[in-house]
């Protein structure tokens, strides 16, 4: 099976530089922005199967930026990730259908398990 395709969105420019080497070293292919603007955009001209999303971001956040990508791309998978943890995002996040919710810092163990499992998702709903 192939690796997933992945967008990081976080506004932490170090994070998502040291996530998308991490990531790419795994094999993975990874493309990274750094607000939820630069999201929509980049959804609209490549393919993803799996964003990682930051909830707070200047601008337009996570949360929003899940709620517009997932009505114009119900295929996509998504795991927020935050810094900020908050029950009542969490659970509009998922409502919104996100796959996950974890917090800042996570293991790279556990942010692939995270990937795998979107992923296989994505593969069944497909």
């Amino acid at each position: 099976m192939r690796k997933p395709r992945l967008l990081l969105v976080d506004d932490d420019i170090d994070l998502t530089n040291n996530l998308s080497w991490l990531l790419s070293r795994r094999s993975y292919e990874v493309s990274a922005v750094n607000d939820g603007e630069g999201a929509l955009r980049i959804v609209g001209e490549q393919e993803f199967d799996v964003v990682i999303l930051d909830r707070k971001m200047p601008g337009l956040d996570g949360i929003s930026a899940l709620r517009v990508l997932k009505m114009k791309h119900p295929n996509l998978e998504f795991i927020i990730l935050t810094g900020a943890p908050s029950i009542d995002s969490a659970i509009k996040g998922l409502e919104l259908g996100a796959y996950d919710y974890a917090t800042k810092p996570i293991t790279m163990t556990d942010l692939e398990e995270k990937i795998r499992m979107a992923f296989e998702r994505k593969l069944l709903l497909a």
